[in-house]
């Protein structure tokens, strides 16, 4: 049996309508969708600000859907209905979903099979910096560099809202860590074990060069542009290059395609090239149109992994503030400022 969506509440989303500055977001009010056929309505009781957000304002994220739509890569929340050919119970149930657009709303159209269980106890807060950032950094470390107790990697942007995470898998994974960061970070990423490098001063590939003369074995490199090419020769034999971005074109004008396929080409080049080496760019979106059964199967797998980390004590959500979804403009202003450590989150 379907469940009834209560026709008293109120939809309310944001809507990004083109290229706008944070105050040009808008606040669509509307019906509670019912949902169709494997699909379930999801209450959000929290959803992040993620790069790929500040990224599709500025139309710049490479394959975001056409102005206007409603952002939000993912979410947690609560069923509250059901469609047809859904079990009726799970109805109640607190689930996580990726979605990559549509998160920012007060309830979430999502497919049944998207959904992944939340275990019970685990705050919603605290499970949303896992779902996108958590499973991006699992996924990296543990999928594609294969990292190992012993090893030495390099974490750029240790402080942001995947680098947080990373950085404390990796250190559970038993690697020694240095990440860059600003100063106004290093006292804490030191209390994490953590050897921190201030990527504003300056010089940074010599200064992790002298902290790790043999070089490293892996690297976790979110900027791109020009910089990608000191991480690449920053490895050691045998290391492996995780590229997951390009930060540093955020504000370029121009294409925004262009500067994925330039890093596409670098990568594809060097591994073409005879070394000890290997590059890869991430997505963590990557492969769900041609195999989104085994997507979701991984997805689900690391998801519960990173739960039962939580648990362990392994990983501790780092939360850069929580803004009410109505004060959408202030959270993407903040976490677009570079400031904060951790994940801009929205609640209801």
């Amino acid at each position: 049996m379907e469940a009834v969506v209560n026709t008293a509440e109120e939809l309310v989303e944001i809507v990004l309508p083109g290229k706008v500055e944070p105050d040009g977001l808008e606040i669509r009010r509307g019906q509670v969708p019912a949902p169709g056929p494997g699909q379930v309505l999801v209450e959000m009781e929290a959803t992040g600000v993620s790069f790929a957000e500040q990224q599709m304002r500025r139309g710049r994220y490479y394959d975001q859907p056409p102005f206007p739509f409603v952002p939000g890569y993912d979410l947690v929340g609560t069923v509250r209905a059901t469609g047809a050919g859904v079990p009726a119970d799970l109805t109640g149930a607190r689930v996580a979903a990726l979605v990559k657009v549509g998160a920012w709303a007060s309830h979430v159209l999502v497919d049944a099979a998207d959904a992944v269980p939340v275990p019970d106890g685990i705050d919603p807060s605290d499970a949303e910096t896992l779902v996108l950032n958590g499973v991006t950094a699992w996924q990296m470390l543990h999928r594609r560099a294969r990292v190992r107790a012993g090893q030495t990697v390099l974490v750029h942007g240790a402080n942001g809202g995947v680098g947080s995470i990373l950085v404390q898998l990796a250190r559970a994974a038993g690697a020694h860590v240095i990440g860059t960061a600003s100063a106004r970070h290093h006292e804490a990423l030191r209390e994490q074990g953590v050897t921190p490098v201030d990527h504003r001063a300056g010089n940074v590939a010599a200064r992790v060069r002298a902290l790790a003369p043999a070089g490293v074995d892996a690297v976790f490199d979110h900027v791109g542009g020009p910089g990608v090419v000191d991480s690449w020769k920053l490895l050691a034999p045998g290391g492996t290059l995780v590229s997951y971005g390009t930060a540093s074109t955020r504000d370029a004008e121009g294409s925004a395609r262009l500067p994925v396929l330039k890093l596409l080409g670098r990568l594809w080049l060097w591994n073409a090239l005879p070394n000890r080496r290997s590059a890869c760019f991430f997505n963590v979106w990557a492969g769900r149109a041609l195999s989104g059964n085994r997507f979701r199967a991984r997805l689900r797998a690391d998801l519960a992994a990173l739960f039962a980390a939580l648990g362990r004590g392994d990983v501790t959500p780092r939360i850069a503030a929580r803004y009410p979804l109505a004060d959408v403009a202030e959270a993407l202003r903040l976490a677009e400022s570079g400031t904060v450590a951790g994940k801009v989150l929205l609640t209801p």
